[in-house]
């Protein structure tokens, strides 16, 4: 869908699809999101990770941020959330097997916490619109965070919560227990590093990037 329409989106579009009002000052509202399982108490490199699987609207953006975020060691963009198995990206765009476009991000809690990785989620994509980021409409690309375990539904929940603090309308961020993870096909892998010059990913994907290199400076990978 995000392909076919591309030339169309750049024509009457322009511009990045999402205004100053999707860079929310987080900040000290999401500490209350830290709990004492995600204190940096392991030392980086000791082999421990944990792991976040996310939908904010298309996952190129998604995984393109997460990319620069210190302490990720791995990001993979996928479907989660529907009902068939093993979907294709056609099938997803149809909007008909319930799945969201989502990032699977590998990181070292002793590096960035959940709610840090949390954080970067509410502040990079707007929590506020059902079914849609931007231009891109669909049940796929749903706000969505799908929890891997009990600590982490705590934290998403006191994330939203958080967030919900922050914007003009309501946070509508889906929070579910992870079903099945399936990894995308292997032309969405590292997709805006491989295609920085294609429509879609200047006009939509490099604003959010450049969002958050502006917002979290001091978490970037050196």
């Amino acid at each position: 869908m995000k392909q076919g329409l591309m030339i169309l989106f750049v024509a009457f579009f322009g511009a990045a699809c999402h205004s100053a009002q999707d860079t929310p000052k987080l900040g000290k509202a999401m500490q209350t999101s830290q709990t004492t399982a995600q204190k940096d108490t392991i030392p980086p490199g000791e082999g421990i990770t944990e792991t976040a699987t996310l939908g904010g609207g298309c996952f190129w953006c998604v995984e393109a941020v997460y990319q620069e975020l210190k302490g990720v060691l791995q990001v993979a963009s996928g479907y989660s959330g529907g009902h068939i198995v093993n979907p294709s990206y056609r099938e997803v765009c149809s909007g008909t097997t319930g799945h969201a476009e989502v990032a699977q991000i590998t990181f070292d809690p002793a590096v960035v916490s959940y709610a840090d990785i949390l954080e970067v989620f509410f502040t990079v994509h707007d929590p506020t619109t059902l079914n849609r980021q931007g231009n891109d409409v669909g049940t796929q690309y749903r706000s969505v965070i799908y929890y891997h375990s009990p600590e982490q539904k705590t934290i998403a929940e006191a994330a939203k919560k958080a967030a919900g603090e922050l914007w003009e309308d309501p946070v509508v961020t889906e929070i579910a227990p992870l079903g099945k993870f399936y990894k995308a096909e292997d032309y969405h892998q590292n997709y805006y590093k491989d295609n920085p010059a294609q429509p879609y990913c200047v006009y939509v994907v490099g604003p959010k990037v450049k969002k958050f290199r502006e917002k979290f400076l001091e978490k970037l990978k050196e």
